[in-house]
């Protein structure tokens, strides 16, 4: 084969590979954005709500607005308890998941159908400390509660994980930029694992190339 013929393959074997990257993100994005707008509950053992920010002791309207869906769906009998996940940031004096079990709690959910994860970071790390106490006590099949447009990424979390799990967004657009910034997660989690992904954002933070958490 004489040089230019390789060079020729070579440009038409890299045109196609990103052709197919193209069609693969925007094959993702076009199921990320779907299933924004699909709702998935149904009776369940439990109720996972994903943290978000919270402001001393005070959730973010984004944490409120998941918690506000996570009350109408226990109101609704569809699982007899609620996992609130979300550690503390720095600086912070409360948890995420402090924050939004005392919400829950003022707006008529008992305590003793509230379940703390304190530990998580990221939604990964959130879920995956879930998983493992809620396995414990037997307890796989679950509703998972968040912002729409992450529901395709933590359903897949959650099946990486072992767990049942459909999942019931809070009320709420699902923004272009998020959507985008979901879309690449879900692509890459997809290709090398959700774990590992949450492991390479953090490599990437640490060499400054990404805003922190742009995969959490």
């Amino acid at each position: 084969m004489t040089l230019r013929r390789a060079l020729r393959l070579a440009v038409r074997t890299g045109a196609a590979l990103a052709l197919l990257g193209v069609v693969y993100l925007v094959v993702t994005f076009v199921q990320v954005w779907l299933q924004a707008g699909h709702d998935g509950a149904r009776p369940a053992q439990a109720i996972v709500v994903l943290g978000a920010a919270q402001y001393d002791g005070v959730p973010s309207p984004v944490l409120a607005n998941r918690l506000d869906h996570v009350v109408e769906l226990y109101e609704d009998g569809i699982a007899p308890l609620i996992v609130v996940t979300g550690g503390r940031q720095p600086g912070d004096r409360f948890t995420e998941a402090g924050a939004g079990a005392t919400y829950l709690q003022q707006h008529g959910v008992p305590g003793s159908a509230i379940e703390r994860e304190t530990t998580g970071g990221t939604t990964w790390e959130s879920l995956a400390a879930a998983a493992r106490f809620l396995r414990d006590d037997g307890i796989t099949d679950v509703v998972l509660v968040s912002d729409g447009y992450h529901n395709l990424r933590i359903g897949g979390i959650a099946h990486e994980l072992g767990l049942e799990a459909e999942v019931s967004p809070a009320s709420g657009r699902a923004p272009l930029g998020a959507l985008m910034r979901e879309t690449v997660a879900v692509a890459v989690g997809r290709l090398i694992g959700y774990d590992r992904l949450v492991r390479l954002d953090e490599t990437v933070e640490q060499a400054g190339v990404l805003a922190p958490g742009a995969a959490r």
